[in-house]
């Protein structure tokens, strides 16, 4: 069986990139920005006030002058005055004015006193120089300089550069539509009876919540019942008509797993079946005749939601551009003993050690099908085959729950 790095590989290897557009900026928010975004103009474009005060001339100051005769008064978005010529002359200036022509410093209000239109320096600020609460035209960024680069996934800070560089739309990656697909005859939905044999379906819920949460909103869940007809049909809509599509269950050796069959019937071609892992071992994967990804992942709750973080998110990531997001390295805070011949997918909480490392502290579920034992974990390391004793402070690599 593949490791869980072949696995990732083979994922990235085959998956096609998604189509790009253009978004306005109001509603860019979370998606993966395809060019860059630079500077249309100096940052700050103005030398600009940082102080309510007099802006004046340091020279003035330095050559003993400590009476200002006050000018006029410049407020933010206004054009900017001229200072007088003599050496006396001040003007009246607020946070985020242009500076005055002919003023090279402020002197805040706190370090002088008012009488009428005349100005008086405190002695003990007599000392100011030349830029003082004064932010420079293009002291953080000069015009053209690449702010934000493609790949990044837009946050409330990235809109906030954009929006200051007029980029009122944004060319981003377009939303990929998901279809996940919850399979077996014991399913039945949240809010209707449940008899004894039966159980609630809970993994479509929770892989679309995760996938939104991590960018992509536009999914539809459906229910597949172990009826070959049923999934003949279904199936193939749904492959025709999304873009991705994420199963759960269904892809084991049981009599009634059908769905691996009717892909390849469908022309889906299976990329892999299988993976040294715990959980998820049954993880199959495939692509259609159109380039279609088809995750197909296992049924019980912890392996489909850890799949989908160790595999599927970071698919999705790729093929819209984004810039990867390496795992966190952490260390064990406890001993783990793992025999079987496979990687340990782990669950953990995170807290600090004594230098402020981060250190995960095991915290397995019960069973792969025991999703509220995942509710006080903050994500899982992952423990290679190679070995079966793992020492507490081992470094391991560690992907949080979205």
């Amino acid at each position: 069986m593949l490791t869980p790095a072949e696995a990732e590989r083979q994922i990235i290897d085959h998956i096609a990139p998604f189509h790009r557009e253009d978004c306005p900026l109001v509603t860019a928010h979370r998606r993966v920005l395809r060019s860059e975004i630079r500077a249309d103009r100096d940052l700050p474009p103005f030398d600009r006030v940082t102080m309510d005060g007099f802006a004046m001339r340091a020279d003035s100051i330095a050559g003993g002058t400590r009476v200002f005769r006050i000018e006029a008064l410049q407020a933010a978005g206004m054009r900017a005055f001229k200072l007088g010529a003599a050496a006396d002359a001040c003007i009246e200036v607020m946070t985020g004015a242009v500076l005055p022509e002919g003023a090279d410093c402020v002197v805040p209000y706190e370090e002088t006193e008012r009488d009428g239109a005349n100005v008086t320096l405190n002695q003990e600020h007599a000392h100011l120089v030349a830029g003082h609460a004064v932010h420079r035209r293009g002291s953080d960024h000069r015009a053209g300089e690449i702010l934000v680069r493609a790949g990044t996934r837009l946050t409330g800070r990235e809109i906030a550069v954009a929006a200051s560089c007029g980029q009122g739309v944004l060319t981003v990656t377009q939303v990929p539509k998901i279809a996940v697909i919850a399979t077996g005859d014991e399913l039945v939905e949240v809010d209707t009876a449940v008899a004894a044999h039966q159980i609630r379906r809970s993994n479509d819920y929770s892989l679309r919540a995760a996938l939104a949460l991590a960018g992509y909103p536009n999914v539809a869940r459906y229910h597949l019942r172990d009826v070959r007809h049923e999934i003949e049909h279904l199936l193939w809509h749904i492959i025709a008509e999304y873009d991705v599509v994420v199963i759960s269950g269904g892809v084991s050796k049981g009599r009634f797993d059908y769905l691996p069959g009717e892909l390849d019937r469908q022309g889906v071609r299976k990329i892999f079946q299988g993976v040294g892992q715990r959980p998820g071992k049954p993880m199959w994967f495939g692509v259609s005749a159109r380039r279609t990804p088809v995750f197909a992942l296992p049924g019980n709750p912890v392996a489909a939601y850890t799949c989908l973080h160790r595999y599927v998110l970071p698919a999705l990531a790729h093929a819209s551009g984004a810039t990867p997001a390496l795992p966190r390295t952490v260390a064990l805070g406890m001993p783990v003993t793992f025999k079987p011949n496979l990687a340990y997918l782990l669950p953990v909480k995170l807290t600090s050690g004594p230098a402020a490392e981060l250190v995960a502290i095991p915290d397995p579920s019960n069973t792969s099908g025991d999703f509220a034992g995942l509710l006080e974990t903050d994500g899982f390391v992952e423990l290679p085959a190679a070995q079966s004793e793992f020492p507490r402070g081992t470094l391991a690599a560690f992907r949080p729950w979205i």
